[in-house]
């Protein structure tokens, strides 16, 4: 799969995820008073968002077209 989350895009997500993953291990540590469902959900939503920073690819914005990936040097897109 090519390559379709750019630099900033990977910061965002990754702030995002660390600050997803922190929220559900509070929820899970009874430190935040949030519903037991919600840790699962957030954690889930912390994977997905580290994920596809550290991969670069998002399923989501290739079935969408959405590339905010720069173009190469010599590349047209």
């Amino acid at each position: 799969m090519q390559q379709n989350v750019g630099a900033t895009d990977k910061r965002v997500r990754t702030a995002l995820g660390a600050v997803l993953g922190i929220t559900s291990l509070g929820t899970l540590g009874g430190a935040l008073p949030l519903p037991e469902l919600a840790a699962p959900v957030l954690g889930v939503a912390a994977l997905l968002m580290l994920g596809t920073a550290a991969t670069g690819t998002c399923g989501l914005y290739a079935l969408l077209g959405v590339d905010t990936c720069p173009a190469s040097v010599g590349e047209s897109r």
